[in-house]
């Protein structure tokens, strides 16, 4: 009986979408997901970072990026703060469903790096600090998650 597992390798073009709100927080998050792309062996030159101005706005880019069918994974990067309002719940759950949808409808994998914390100091813990960096946890999901999926549509495991 075949065991699929995904290989953290090149698969083919890489979208990685990036808000530009809380940018201190997501350039860190892109650089981590860079630095995944690239022990992967991931060519920069195969690599299209898509800047959106909020985490809000990251599910209709990852439609529109899913659509041209250019890539073979989407890497999502966005850091929510909660503040004094309810607009927290309503932006990072918008943004959770909204990427899933793309990711299911589309069978394309969309790596998760969206932050969603109390503080700014949990943010940069989370960006490179104590906690590591989820933009290149995003990455490796999105990536191995890639490869996994070619191995299924060619009925292929890894030797």
């Amino acid at each position: 009986m075949p065991d699929f597992s995904g290989r953290l390798r090149a698969s083919g073009r890489v979208a990685i979408l990036v808000s530009r709100y809380n940018e201190l927080i997501t350039a860190k998050l892109l650089e981590g997901a860079l630095a995944c792309c690239q022990e992967a062996g991931v060519g920069r030159a195969d690599i299209d970072v898509i800047w959106v101005p909020g985490a809000f706005e990251l599910a209709a880019a990852a439609a529109a990026a899913a659509d041209t069918q250019r890539y073979t994974c989407l890497v999502a990067l966005g850091a929510v703060i909660r503040g004094e309002t309810p607009h927290f719940e309503y932006v990072a759950g918008e943004a959770a469903r909204g990427l899933n949808a793309v990711a299911v409808h589309q069978r394309l994998p969309v790596g998760f790096g969206v932050l969603t914390v109390d503080t700014m100091q949990q943010a940069l813990d989370r960006a490179g600090g104590d906690a590591g960096n989820k933009g290149r946890e995003a990455a490796e999901a999105a990536l191995l998650t890639a490869d996994v999926l070619a191995q299924l549509r060619t009925h292929h495991a890894p030797d």
